[in-house]
């Protein structure tokens, strides 16, 4: 009874803060609760300033955590507001006012295990910065003389026995372990979790999908868009970036693809000083990307800048299928050396092999303007359902991409191409692809920054020298056969298991006979007038087996 009611209410409360920035727009599409927007609707104003897009950013940060970052994650969804509002989205700005921080003591020292002043020597109580989920306090680690805790008095032979055990297991490691960093007075930044952040996505998500379930049921026509499998991806994305330890994973992970790339610097974790909500790592800063007057006064080539940018976006993309997945000027900065230093992976980006061949694939084809080419590696991706004849699709191909030939590169957006492309989408019922318009938002963001520094030059040519060399060792005549060979390898390893599990069921089946549930047994006996065909797969099964058996 309860549910319904709280449900109601908060409805309420949102569309009346939607009407106060004139942002009902986007429940109005939806026809959710239309006697509640009615109802918002009376005194709302209109006369807001702002496209509608930044109308909704700012309703959104009133609404608070939940839904800035549902503005955030919707920025990355041209195909559902269209590209002007997701641009807007998303340069929503996550700031909140900090909380108490007595609260963020309690917080580290709860999961820390220790007092404050245990861990760090200096811990200073203003945050530096404040954000939906968490706030960033600034601290310097505390030189930490304990010894390990004795657990018993040994005797000498044992301790000489334990001494001569431990130098032989650490000469077998060799260099396989690497020695713990020493972060004894160092300058970090400490990362601290809001206090009930988690309680409070969780009753907004409940209320997410009870709207979305009424959108499923009562909106036909938006069912293409899943609703319900969008707020659960949404879940999924706020519940990693609520866990710092996956944070501290992901930094981890990208500082180690660029060790040895003194062009981009990601801040080392504090292993030690990090848990589930704590991180600690490196304090690092510098100027923001995006701020060119600064970066000109400070002595910086914006060229050269730019370059490294670009570098460093085409690596983290094709080279390690793995990218910072929020790249405003916020996160983005350079030191005084005039590299890239990036801070904030909660939200990162993946794009596995096959996917960055496929995009290398897709630019071939429309570099050499063979739309047939590029609707067949759709096909062969997966992302063109069955039923829509690729003739068609590469004609819908033809008229987004055409526009942009003859024109110079500093011309094109490609970031601007890439939207149009995944607006077709809703024309040919094709699955979205999460990981590529996470991608987009990245390109959009890194376009707005190369045009903000340097209007007359488009990011993308810089790295188009990359790129090309990039697809000509990797998508190359001799690449498709080693990548081919690698599959082929691939599916021999899989191959001993495959017989194993193969020789098991006949086995089981020779000792105990075939045993079918009730359901089973009446599905097949149902069946019985489509003989023929269980029969053709009966041989198509055996036919897949002596097939297997010949390639040992």
């Amino acid at each position: 009874m309860l549910r319904p009611v709280r449900t109601l209410f908060r409805l309420l409360v949102i569309a009346r803060t939607l009407a106060r920035h004139d942002a009902l727009a986007a429940l109005e599409v939806l026809q959710v609760a239309p006697g509640l927007l009615w109802f918002a609707r009376l005194g709302s104003r209109r006369d807001v300033a702002g496209r509608p897009g930044q109308k909704l950013a700012r309703a959104l940060t009133e609404l608070g955590p939940t839904f800035i970052k549902l503005g955030q994650f919707l920025s990355t969804r041209a195909d559902l507001l269209g590209e002007q509002v997701a641009a807007d989205l998303s340069e929503l700005q996550d700031r909140l006012p900090p909380f108490d921080s007595r609260d963020a003591r309690a917080t580290i020292e709860n999961e820390l295990g220790r007092p404050i002043d245990e861990l760090f020597s200096r811990f200073e109580n203003s945050p530096v910065s404040a954000a939906s989920i968490a706030q960033v306090h600034l601290a310097v680690v505390k030189d930490d003389d304990r010894a390990p805790e004795d657990p018993g008095v040994s005797s000498p032979a044992e301790t000489a026995a334990e001494t001569t055990a431990a130098s032989a297991g650490a000469a077998a490691l060799g260099d396989l372990v690497e020695p713990v960093e020493n972060w004894s007075g160092r300058e970090v930044a400490v990362k601290v979790l809001r206090p009930g952040v988690e309680q409070a996505f969780a009753r907004d998500l409940e209320l997410f999908y009870t709207v979305a379930d009424v959108v499923e049921r009562t909106q036909p026509k938006l069912r293409r868009l899943k609703p319900r499998e969008v707020v659960g991806v949404f879940e999924e994305t706020v519940k990693l970036e609520m866990d710092l330890r996956m944070e501290a994973a992901a930094a981890s992970e990208l500082r180690a693809n660029f060790a040895d790339d003194p062009d981009y610097h990601v801040p080392a974790i504090d292993w030690q000083h990090t848990s589930r909500r704590v991180l600690t790592l490196e304090r690092v800063g510098g100027i923001p990307l995006d701020d060119r007057d600064a970066l000109t006064a400070a002595g910086h080539n914006l060229t050269e800048v730019l370059t490294k940018a670009a570098t460093i976006f085409f690596k983290q993309v094709f080279r390690d299928g793995l990218f910072h997945g929020d790249q405003h000027p916020g996160n983005m900065w350079v030191d005084p050396d005039g590299n890239i230093v990036a801070v904030d992976f909660g939200i990162m980006g993946r794009l596995d092999r096959r996917t960055r061949y496929y995009l290398a694939d897709m630019l071939l084809a429309t570099l050499a303007r063979d739309y047939r080419r590029l609707a067949e590696v759709h096909v062969e991706a997966g992302y063109l359902p069955q039923g829509h004849p690729p003739d068609i699709f590469a004609q819908a191909l033809r008229s987004v991409c055409e526009p942009i030939f003859g024109r110079t590169l500093n011309q094109i957006s490609f970031a601007r191409l890439l939207a149009q492309l995944l607006q077709l989408t809703e024309s040919f019922d094709m699955p979205v692809q999460p990981q590529l318009l996470l991608l987009q938002k990245n390109m959009l963001m890194a376009e707005g920054i190369s045009r903000r520094l340097d209007p007359g030059l488009n990011i993308w040519v810089l790295a188009q020298p990359l790129i090309i060399d990039w697809v000509r060792e990797n998508r190359g005549p001799e690449a498709r056969l080693k990548d081919a060979a690698q599959d082929l390898g691939e599916s021999l390893q899989r191959l001993p298991r495959l017989l194993s599990e193969v020789e098991r069921a006949s086995g089981q089946i020779a000792r105990d006979g075939l045993r079918l549930d009730p359901d089973s047994a009446k599905s097949l006996g149902s069946a019985g007038r489509d003989r023929g065909s269980r029969i053709a797969l009966l041989i198509a099964a055996v036919a897949l087996v002596a097939a297997v058996i010949a390639l040992i």
